[in-house]
């Protein structure tokens, strides 16, 4: 069964001990996991994270990126090292608050563009720092999924194609794909072709509108997507992903220049009025009153 979530960068950059009151609204809402965004590891407050994400009922997964220097591909091995030691503490503090999944494009600090082509050596780099660290983290309950990112945002990994091959040449069950509808929009001829692509190595989606806005009201083909992974007989979970326009660094990071919702609790409960009826139709179903949300194919 999927699981639908949403990732609370809705409604801040970082989730805080204060943003606990936010899973009881979440959970009320209909959703079954959340996904929360952190980004220092060392500052983390553990046991209150864990016991408010345990209370809710939640599933927990963890988002993040890595910080400016850093990163899996540099021509630098102590950067490199100290990258897959970044993210060996990563997931040892997502373990210890309950959560199952680490997500992100594990490769390069979003948004740097060195102003060339993927190069053999940088492929190679990847793949021997991804083996170290898939042997580093296995048998701990958590797994990461590496995001391709749209030729916007990143040089080194844009569609599944890439990833697929990134993930069968590291050949861990500790390390597999995310994949996200907005940046499959911008690099992917067939969303729901390059999604069945990743069959074996899926490990976690995010569902986002071609313009970051409420799922279902823009034109990716989420009914399309989700028949897909049914087809797939995908079992993880499925997370709504936007961000916070009102909060000037997230939406200069993420180019978010307009309000889609009047609120962040606005967006989130419209996001599941859309979503839902495609988690629980057959399949083989139309989709109803939702049809304007995925009737054409990708």
């Amino acid at each position: 069964m999927i699981r639908l979530g949403i990732n609370t960068m809705i409604w801040s950059g970082r989730f805080e001990q204060a943003d606990s009151p936010l899973l009881e609204k979440i959970r009320a809402w209909g959703y079954e996991v959340v996904e929360v965004p952190l980004f220092d590891f060392r500052a983390v407050d553990v046991k209150p994270l864990r016991r408010a994400v345990a209370s809710s009922g939640l599933a927990l997964t963890v988002s993040s990126a890595l910080p400016a220097g850093f990163g899996l591909v540099s021509a630098d091995g102590a950067i490199r090292r100290a990258t897959r030691e970044w993210l060996s503490q990563a997931v040892e503090t997502v373990a210890a608050i309950g959560g199952t999944l680490l997500v992100g494009p594990m490769y390069a600090p979003v948004g740097e563009l060195p102003g060339h082509r993927r190069t053999e050596a940088e492929w190679r780099w990847a793949i021997d720092e991804y083996r170290h660290l898939g042997a580093t983290i296995a048998g701990c309950g958590v797994r990461i999924a590496v995001e391709p990112l749209n030729r916007f945002e990143t040089w080194f990994l844009n569609t599944a194609e890439d990833a697929r091959r990134l993930g069968d040449e590291i050949g861990s069950d500790s390390i597999g794909t995310l994949f996200d509808t907005f940046h499959a929009g911008i690099e992917e001829n067939n969303i729901s072709a390059a999604l069945a692509s990743l069959e074996g190595r899926l490990f976690h989606v995010h569902l986002s509108e071609n313009n970051r806005g409420i799922p279902g009201c823009g034109h990716v083909p989420f009914a399309a997507v989700m028949e897909t992974l049914r087809t797939m007989r995908y079992s993880g979970h499925a997370v709504v992903e936007s961000f916070a326009s009102s909060i000037p660094e997230i939406a200069r990071a993420t180019a978010m220049w307009r309000d889609y919702a009047s609120s962040p609790d606005d967006f989130a409960m419209r996001a599941i009025g859309n979503l839902r009826p495609l988690f629980t139709a057959d399949a083989s179903e139309p989709c109803g009153a939702n049809e304007r949300i995925g009737g054409a194919t990708a």
